[in-house]
Order: C-alpha cells, then sequence, then structure tokens
C-alpha cells in the first residue's frame, strides 16, 4: 500500500519558534515511515517557507529550496521553486506543528482550508476562539463552566488608567492571543499593574487581566472528534514558589525550575473523573477537533475552573501532552496515527 505524502509544517513567526522546532523533531523521530512519506517545510522566524530534510537543529542550512502552499485546490499540495521553475508535490494531509499567532491561531488552518487539503487538529473557527481567551471564556461560560473572572483591555486605554473594575487583586495579566507563558505578569497591588500591562503588549494589543485562582493547576490531554473523544490521564503541576511559567525555563529538558508535572496527578479518583469529563465539556463547547490540551484549576472545594485551552499543544520530550497520553497507554506514534486518520476522515470539513 502506497504511503501517506504528510506535509510537516514547524517554525513559525511566533515567540514558540523553538518550541515549534523541538515538538518536530520530536514528531519526526516517531513518525511510521513505512506508513507516512513526510515533506518537511521550515518556516523561519522572518516568514520565509524552506523545504527541508527534517526538524533538524540546523534545518535551516538544509532548507534550499523555497516552498509555497498552492491555495490552487487542483495542486492539493506545494510549489516547490527551484532553478527558477515551479514543481509541484501532491500531499495527502498536512500535520501543523506549530504554536501560538499564525500557527494556532486559525490563519494557517484557513491557508489549508483554502487549498482543501487535510489538516490535523481544530478548525479556523475553534482555532481562532481558543486563541483568543476573553472569547474562549465567554463562549464556555455560555455552556455553564467556570472561568476566573476577567476583563479585557485594548490598545486605545494607557496602561496607567486599567481599572480592575470590581476584580480583586491579585491578578494575572496576559496577553489575550499569545501562548505559552510570554508577557504574563501577576500584579498583587495596583502599583504594579501598569507595568504588568506594558508587558503583556509586547506580544498583543489586546490584554486578559483576571483574578488569581485559589487551586492546583490540572490538565487534560484530548483526542479525537465528537462525540468519539480519548481523555488522557490528568496531570497536576507541583510548584514550589511563584506560578507556572511553561516553556520560560533556559534549559527545559532538565525540568524547571519551580515547577514539576505528576503524570497521573496526586488527586483523588473522583476529582480527576471530573477534571476529564470538565475538559471534553470545554473541548465539545469550543469545537476543537483533533486533539487539544485543556489545563484548568481544581479549587479546594473539589470544583474545576477553565484556564486555557491549546489547539496544538507542545509535543517536545518533556511537553505535557505527549506524557498524559503515555500515561494513558497512548504512545506518541499512535496520537500521530489517530489524529492523522481524524483529519482524512473529516477531510470534507
Amino acid at each position: 500500500m502506497a504511503r501517506l505524502r504528510i506535509g510537516i509544517m514547524f517554525g513559525g513567526c511566533s515567540e514558540e519558534h523553538h518550541v515549534s522546532v523541538k515538538s518536530a523533531q520530536e514528531i519526526a523521530r516517531n513518525l511510521d515511515l513505512e506508513k507516512y512519506e513526510p515533506f518537511y517545510v521550515g518556516i523561519t522566524e522572518s516568514g520565509a517557507w524552506k523545504l527541508c530534510e527534517g526538524p533538524g537543529p540546523d534545518w535551516e542550512k538544509s532548507g534550499r529550496r523555497t516552498v509555497v502552499l498552492s491555495p490552487d485546490r487542483s495542486v492539493h499540495g506545494l510549489l516547490v521553486l527551484e532553478q527558477g521553475r515551479y514543481g509541484t508535490i501532491r500531499l495527502d494531509v498536512v500535520l501543523p506543528v506549530l504554536h501560538g499567532r499564525l500557527g494556532e491561531d486559525g490563519a494557517m488552518q484557513g491557508l489549508l482550508e483554502l487549498a482543501g487539503i487535510p489538516y490535523v487538529g481544530c478548525d479556523v473557527q475553534s482555532s481562532a476562539l481558543c486563541m483568543d481567551k476573553s472569547l474562549a471564556y465567554t463562549v464556555v461560560r455560555s455552556a455553564g463552566i467556570a472561568t476566573p473572572n476577567f476583563r479585557t483591555v485594548t490598545g486605545d486605554v494607557k496602561a496607567e488608567d486599567v481599572d480592575l473594575d470590581g476584580l480583586s487583586y491579585p491578578v494575572f495579566v496576559k496577553p489575550a492571543r499569545s501562548g505559552s507563558s510570554f508577557g504574563v505578569s501577576k500584579a498583587s497591588r495596583k502599583e504594579e499593574l501598569p507595568g504588568a500591562v506594558e508587558t503583556a503588549r509586547q506580544y498583543d494589543s489586546k490584554v486578559l487581566i483576571e483574578e488569581a485562582v485559589v487551586g492546583a493547576e490540572v490538565g487534560c490531554a484530548v483526542l479525537g472528534d465528537d462525540p468519539d473523544l480519548t481523555a488522557g490521564e490528568v496531570d497536576h503541576i507541583a510548584l514550589s514558589h511563584g506560578f507556572f511559567r511553561i516553556h520560560q525555563e533556559d534549559e527545559p529538558e532538565s525540568g524547571s525550575e519551580n515547577s514539576t508535572a505528576i503524570v497521573p496527578a496526586d488527586i483523588p479518583a473522583e476529582s480527576r473523573t471530573l477534571v476529564r469529563n470538565t475538559a471534553k465539556a470545554v473541548y465539545r463547547a469550543l469545537g476543537c477537533s483533533g486533539l487539544s490540551r485543556v489545563d484548568m484549576f481544581l479549587k479546594g472545594d473539589g470544583t474545576v475552573v477553565l484556564n486555557e485551552v491549546n489547539t496544538f499543544p507542545g509535543m517536545t520530550s518533556y511537553s505535557r501532552y505527549p506524557r498524559m497520553m503515555a500515561a494513558a497507554g497512548l504512545p506518541i506514534s499512535e496520537v500521530i496515527d489517530r489524529a492523522v486518520s481524524s483529519a482524512l476522515a473529516g477531510k470534507s470539513r
């Protein structure tokens, strides 16, 4: 049987470029080459697309050929510029291993929709919705799921004029549409708020301010399409001090200076069940498909509060999503197979 021709896109223009490269490296290590014929497309931080041999540390040196995704559905794949001429590579499916802006926000998904190529992960609408935390909170609240109390600040409001409008300190100040923990600060008093807002504005003109939730940080990996969803084991982020700052470590492979991810979570069995069920409910409410990681807080009274949804979570050797799935008996190779099968089954989105 012919192998599936899979385009694997990685890198990108967001602040999570380097995390994306590491995620793609892990996927490449676990890709079954008897099933798939991979075509690696690396996107530089400046936005250039290069066809390369793979997502190794020096991938840009091997990426000598310029490539673009053709919006012409008859091409159904890539246009490769070589010696002044364009060749074509037809793709069966695309795995967009991209994090953050222009990767998880619906932009790449829209381009793939125009090209008519099935792709792994959430569609345009759910990607954009989950990327904007304030919009995700609004939708999830309408489905009866708890979120932090919050307000948004737009670019026309001066940082020193921001009013909490009924929120209580401490608060977390975040870019509304950014990934990982880039630009996130904790403000414990009024004097700290303007600086926190300016820090968030380095990544997004729209800023989210939310009341701190007292509770354990937990997460759940979700795979598949409604109604057939698979939830991984729940994890728990144990903190020694400060707050959880994912992908901010100098050497993340060797661990974090203030946090440890415990899988399965060291919480009661009934709480793990509640977290899984809440993750699936959030996934459905936001229209997610393919895969996502749902991050939540488990409060002392046993209730669960949404934190955020990552529509293409990290897949590195130290990332939470593959660890949660592995603990549930699904190695990353099987996650890839299921996600690709899901994309092909839903190709007429």
